[in-house]
């Protein structure tokens, strides 16, 4: 999990399994992704009998990194230990007071939306419009159980088979109206009130991914998901990001000021009510992003509908074609499939003026 690597082998293979040692009652089968403040490894669980994936600290932190790696831990179990959604990663448990603190999760066989991206995967638009549906209603449900997640990008989106995403690491996520002591855990500071985790000039996020008032460090709400949400989309379907800049401060300075081309523009395949979602959710000023998750996914389900519409009626078109024309192609006429998608781009232009994204 969280590993973007190719799918493990089972621990309980003949091939060669590798040594096992144990973080209390779970063996750990292997390493299966690091980064700067920890280690994920994938292990088995003898109790349940099923695989998890452990996310221990890094043994080579400075004493303040593993300060700052351990308010993480607490933060991400208390963010996510309350959610049950099948678009979120699970955590089953927590302990920062072992040697070394961990986390075990879901352990989830797939790939990071980011190496997917790198490796130039291009996702069909009915697919993009799928995936990201899914996260914005991950992310409505996350909203109203008063967490923020703060740090949506594609490096923390990973795909299942099937195109199944979830949303984790939620190290800097928000608690809102969160009691402070969880079950088994001890007290002590969230990154709601310390960003000190953040990667520039005490900004909590990434930069390419932040919305104008993240990149301010100004209070934000769940409206800053939103942006998130909707630059990741923008990547997918540009297949680029929004703002490309060879410094920080030159991204966080678009990001405030200027606005990117549409996706449509620099992707010719991309039909511009998809485009226009993702830039509805990147407006620059929150009052005129969608106002919720639920929001941005009731339009991605109305674009997927109307897909779904034309691609029956090319079908059927197609079916006539050979009912009646036997000897002719089976592949519909350019003009015929043309006349299509106009009436289904004149659909969706009237759709997008009466919401008001044209």
């Amino acid at each position: 999990m969280l590993s973007g690597m190719t799918s493990p082998r089972p621990p309980h293979s003949t091939n060669s399994p590798p040594a096992l040692h144990r973080i209390d009652r779970f063996y750990i089968v292997r390493e299966i992704g690091r980064g700067g403040l920890g280690v994920v490894h994938l292990a088995r669980d003898p109790v349940i009998d099923r695989n998890v994936a452990i996310k221990t600290l890094s043994p080579r932190l400075s004493a303040v990194e593993k300060k700052q790696a351990e308010t993480r831990f607490v933060n991400e179990a208390r963010a996510v230990g309350g959610l049950a959604h099948p678009n979120i990663v699970t955590i089953y448990d927590a302990n920062i007071e072992s040697d070394p603190a961990y986390l075990i999760m879901e352990y989830l066989e797939g790939s990071e939306l980011s190496r997917m991206l790198d490796s130039g995967r291009i996702f069909p638009p009915s697919e993009i419009a799928s995936i990201v549906r899914k996260l914005a209603d991950a992310l409505a449900y996350a909203h109203r159980q008063g967490v923020i997640h703060r740090d949506i990008k594609p490096g923390n989106v990973f795909i299942l088979a099937g195109n199944q995403p979830k949303i984790f690491d939620f190290g800097i996520a928000q608690v809102l109206n969160r009691v402070s002591s969880t079950a088994g855990l001890p007290d002590g500071p969230t990154l709601e009130d310390d960003t000190t985790t953040s990667l520039h000039d005490n900004l909590a996020g990434t930069p390419n991914y932040m919305s104008p008032e993240q990149a301010a460090g100004r209070p934000v709400n769940n409206l800053t998901d939103i942006y998130s949400l909707g630059a990741v989309m923008y990547e997918m379907l540009a297949h680029r990001r929004p703002f490309q800049y060879d410094t920080t401060e030159e991204v966080l300075d678009a990001i405030a000021n200027r606005t990117p081309p549409a996706p449509h523009q620099l992707n010719k395949a991309i039909a511009p009510v998809l485009s226009q979602i993702a830039m509805k959710a990147m407006s620059k000023q929150p009052q005129e992003r969608y106002q919720s998750g639920e929001e941005m996914a009731l339009d991605l389900g109305r674009y997927l509908a109307l897909h779904k519409r034309v691609r029956s009626k090319v079908s059927a078109a197609r079916s006539e074609e050979d009912d009646d024309l036997p000897a002719l192609p089976t592949r519909l006429p350019q003009f015929a499939l043309a006349g299509l998608l106009a009436a289904a781009a004149g659909a969706a232009y009237f759709w997008l003026r009466m919401k008001g994204l044209a």
